[in-house]
């Protein structure tokens, strides 16, 4: 009796990789789930026996881990029936090659941003020279790059027990990535080390190729007809909401500082220490002058703040700290929160908008100013209140 045709999803994935049969890319494989994809590749062996060896084999090296393995138990199956793929024979003095799946990224998360810039990432890859698992976690910074790399092998209830244990200790939110979307961000701290003339810490040069192969891998998906790899995309690669500056929202910008994720956030104490002297003078000043002339000296010193301190690669910086920040408030649930970041990242990015006019602005000035305030006055410790990226310390 002859088998039923596949109907449904299976069908259409039978229809892709019937398309493939004759050519060397991979087939643009509809999203299946494990059932339909082993259906579908059941069909296709009936229907065309040896003439799929070619593109099983493709399949068996896909990135996609559930493509591997349903092609792999395919070519198990024709093996069984006596239909194997032909191998060239080797050369008498041919040594045996030893071939090993490239390690690719495969589940990724991140934290916010803190008021340095940096944000962890923790990668984890599968495959490589004896398979399993291993977790890298970094440190990112905007201004300096890769801070600080550690990680290894890990087995997967060890990766549950720590990422429970990561979101109860950890201040700032934790959310998890498209694998891509992490690898996007290493690239870019990879490419500001290069602008810089600096390097990573010496920890992560063993985890460059993991990063390399998965970039190539993901590289050569693309040009079989793939998704191309978005580098600034939140978790499952969709497009952010685009940026709306509304003036109304704009100015209630400043109600940002005070969310708990975005405590730390201000400018660098030791940045704005004469600033900040100049202010307690004006503040403790013995001559009787009205609050008018107070205030209009105080809002004098806080523009030449944001004069001095926010030139136009620093506004593109606090712009892309808040853009993350809004990506991580959508995928949590608080839209509004997301889109008020949204719109200061556009006043931000909007050269031709005073940063003295932004209200998000003249607090985060403030703020710093007050910081090291407390560190004149010997009530902080400037090595505690610092927004400079600084390298952990190894034990």
């Amino acid at each position: 009796m002859t088998a039923p045709a596949p109907s449904g999803a299976a069908a259409a994935g039978l229809a892709a990789l019937e398309s493939a049969l004759t050519g060397d890319a991979l087939p643009a494989l509809p999203s299946l789930d494990p059932r339909a994809l082993d259906e579908a590749l059941r069909a296709l062996t009936r229907r065309h026996g040896a003439a799929a060896l070619p593109l099983l084999e493709r399949l068996a090296a896909a990135p996609d881990r559930e493509q591997r393995r349903a092609a792999r138990r395919a070519l198990y199956r024709l093996e069984q029936a006596g239909v194997r793929p032909a191998r060239p024979a080797a050369a008498p003095t041919a040594r045996p090659v030893v071939t090993r799946e490239a390690e690719h990224a495969v589940r990724a998360w991140l934290s916010g941003v803190d008021g340095s810039g940096s944000r962890a990432a923790w990668i984890l890859f599968e495959g490589g020279l004896g398979g399993g698992l291993r977790l890298c976690s970094l440190i990112l910074n905007d201004e300096a790059g890769i801070m600080d790399a550690a990680g290894g092998p890990i087995a997967r209830k060890r990766l549950g027990a720590e990422l429970r244990t990561l979101r109860e200790s950890q201040k700032l939110p934790w959310v998890e990535v498209d694998g891509r979307h992490a690898c996007a961000l290493v690239e870019q701290a990879l490419a500001l080390h290069e602008r810089l003339g600096t390097v990573p810490p010496p920890e992560f040069a063993r985890w460059r190729k993991s990063f390399a192969a998965t970039v190539s891998s993901l590289q050569g998906s693309s040009s079989a007809g793939a998704q191309k790899w978005p580098p600034h995309s939140p978790s499952g690669g969709q497009p952010a909401s685009p940026e709306i500056l509304d003036p109304a929202l704009l100015d209630r910008s400043a109600d940002l500082l005070d969310l708990p994720e975005l405590g730390g956030w201000f400018l660098d104490p030791a940045r704005v220490a004469p600033e900040a002297l100049a202010l307690l003078q004006a503040r403790e000043s013995r001559l009787v002058v009205s609050e008018q002339i107070k205030a209009e000296r105080e809002a004098a010193i806080l523009d030449g703040v944001i004069e001095a301190h926010f030139p136009a690669p620093a506004r593109l910086r606090w712009a892309g700290r808040l853009r993350a920040m809004a990506e991580i408030f959508a995928m949590t649930r608080r839209e509004e929160t997301a889109t008020l970041a949204r719109c200061v990242a556009a006043a931000l990015a909007d050269a031709s908008r005073p940063a003295t006019a932004i209200p998000f602005v003249r607090a985060l000035a403030a703020r710093g100013l007050e910081m090291a305030a407390e560190v004149a006055l010997g009530r902080a410790r400037l090595d505690e209140v610092t927004r400079a990226p600084v390298r952990r310390a190894r034990e």
